[in-house]
């Protein structure tokens, strides 16, 4: 008996075998190559590929080339050849800027610009969307080469699909009394294995726009009431406020740290305390700025059957997400709490790089 795996598994599969550090065969046209992430990588992943005679090089963002100092010449990544007497510690320095102060002498690094980058462009998503550091050590795999059998195979015509927005399945729902009202909580769980959730106040007009916030997990801040941000006095602030209007939706969407995922954000906040603000620490990380994805959010209000919103937020990334997926925005409201001395500073870097209303 054959398993059949749809795309939607094969895509799950790849990404949780890079988070086990196990490498994953990625095919392409007339081509092959094995990539690993190198936050995982070990020496005897390289001993392989030199015994298997595989030709290696690293595969990191435009963003952590910057702070290395390398030659981006695929524009959004740059391929970097691996020296000879190169090992797993080399490599993991060169990608995890927590090394940075103990390995200040990398490099120089020579960036390869023949050939095609397609492979390690779909391998630093696959990194990125299994919240590990976004980089991957891709090994081109010669014509005839045996390896061991069990190792995950995709296609980068497939892996052209993890970038697609993840399709949204309400699989749950009960009563869950709260603290400040009555509440109905909805998980939602998308192809691609992640849950996202749905906090109804009330019972909102579904004919009427709905007074809602688009609100990204934050472990440290809605958990542990971390005061290096404002996420928890919005958390319970919008609740407060729906609440006290009678009805509400609160999309809890399972995006921490801006998308990088809650390894990668402690990591940043290292950064931080070296002394980068919090747009420049994601940079050095190899991320963007923000890597989330607020479409997630208008499908969820589409399946609730809302399609107008008075949207709590101070982003107007926010309002011009949700305007173009359908959901019509007819009043922004601000929602400016949980301002501490601990975090004047990342708010104002937030305002004044990524154009918070602060």
């Amino acid at each position: 008996m054959t398993l059949l795996l749809t795309l939607a598994d094969r895509i799950a599969r790849a990404r949780a075998e890079l988070r086990l550090g196990l490498p994953v065969i990625v095919t392409g046209p007339n081509t092959a190559s094995l990539v690993f992430a190198v936050e995982l990588l070990r020496d005897s992943d390289l001993a392989t590929i030199r015994q298997l005679d595989m030709t290696a090089d690293l595969a990191i963002t435009a963003r952590r080339a910057e702070t290395l100092k390398a030659r981006a010449y695929d524009g959004d990544l740059a391929r970097i050849a691996v020296p000879a007497d190169a090992d797993a510690a080399w490599a993991r320095a060169v990608i995890n800027p927590a090394a940075d102060l103990d390995t200040p002498m990398k490099g120089p690094f020579r960036s390869l610009r023949q050939g095609s980058a397609e492979i390690h462009r779909a391998a630093i998503l696959l990194c990125k969307q299994a919240h590990l550091l976004p980089a991957a050590l891709v090994a081109s795999i010669p014509p005839g080469t045996v390896l061991e059998p069990g190792i995950g195979t995709i296609a980068l015509d497939d892996l052209a699909h993890s970038a697609s927005l993840p399709t949204l399945t309400e699989v749950s729902s009960a009563n869950v009394p709260l603290s400040v009202a009555p509440s109905r909580v909805l998980v939602f769980r998308g192809d691609d294995g992640d849950e996202h959730y749905a906090i109804e106040i009330g019972t909102p007009d579904r004919s009427a726009p709905v007074l809602g916030r688009l609100h990204s997990a934050c472990f440290t801040g809605d958990l542990l009431g971390s005061l290096k941000c404002d996420c928890g006095a919005q958390l319970q602030g919008a609740l407060a406020q729906m609440a006290a209007q009678g009805s509400g939706v609160l999309l809890y969407l399972n995006q921490e740290g801006r998308g990088i995922g809650l390894a990668n954000k402690l990591r940043a906040y290292g950064l931080q305390d070296q002394g980068f603000d919090t747009v420049e620490a994601n940079h050095r990380l190899g991320f963007e700025d923000d890597e989330r994805d607020f479409r997630l959010g208008a499908q969820m209000l589409k399946a609730m059957g809302f399609t107008a919103i008075r949207l709590m937020t101070n982003n107007p990334a926010k309002v011009d997400r949700m305007n173009s997926c359908g959901i019509k925005v007819v009043e922004r409201v601000p929602l400016k709490l949980g301002h501490t001395p601990q975090n004047a500073a990342y708010l104002a870097t937030k305002a004044r790089k990524s154009g918070h209303l602060l």
